[in-house]
């Protein structure tokens, strides 16, 4: 998105509150890869969501340091919970300490390990999916979540336009960059779902189950 409108988005939107403000800060400030975090626009369109759909239970899958978590945990229905899982357990204190100060901790379940292995676990199924762990895995994550959707539920995934990069030679040869372009035709060619990619940040694709 062109600087001046992305700028124009923010002035014109809702101001991202201070808990989220000062996590954005502390991660850019202290996190490898800070970029990763959902940031202000991005995390408003996802509690936005949220608060349409008012779903009774969330799944995420890339809790990072817990922005999109705290924002989508914000749209829950009263007594919803919402699964959120991280890889890294480095990253778990610090995304706890914000969900707490952010007032969602009863509301917000935190994993920390291999998604492919927690998702069996859970005994729910889910309103709204947020994909935006390991790209080179959204395919794996999409076949095991995709049956635990309810009908008219919706799934959403982070980053799937690879930095603008998404139909270059580039993208193939990074495995990364080839996770996704693989997970996009994946849903492309999938008749069980509705979809649209919006071009918003790093490109967010919206996936309903029919």
């Amino acid at each position: 998105m062109e600087k001046k409108a992305e700028r124009y988005i923010r002035e014109h939107s809702t101001p991202e509150d201070k808990v989220l403000a000062e996590l954005y800060r502390q991660t850019h400030l202290y996190v490898v890869n800070p970029n990763m975090a959902s940031g202000h626009i991005q995390g408003k369109l996802l509690e936005m969501i949220s608060h349409m759909i008012q779903p009774s239970y969330v799944l995420e899958i890339g809790t990072y340091t817990g922005y999109s978590a705290i924002c989508l945990a914000r749209g829950l229905k009263p007594g919803g919970k919402m699964h959120t899982i991280e890889s890294n357990d480095e990253l778990h204190e610090m995304s706890a300490r914000y969900i707490d100060m952010a007032g969602v901790t009863d509301r917000v379940i935190q994993h920390t390990g291999r998604a492919q292995e927690i998702i069996p676990s859970l005994t729910c199924t889910f309103d709204l999916v947020f994909i935006d762990g390991d790209k080179r895995e959204y395919c794996e994550y999409y076949d095991i979540v995709i049956d635990r959707v309810r009908k008219g539920g919706f799934i959403i995934a982070d980053n799937v336009l690879w930095g603008g990069k998404i139909e270059t030679e580039e993208a193939m040869k990074d495995p990364q960059g080839y996770g996704i372009v693989m997970f996009n035709e994946k849903i492309r060619n999938d008749d069980r779902v509705e979809k649209l990619i919006l071009p918003l940040r790093d490109g967010l694709a919206i996936i309903r189950r029919k």
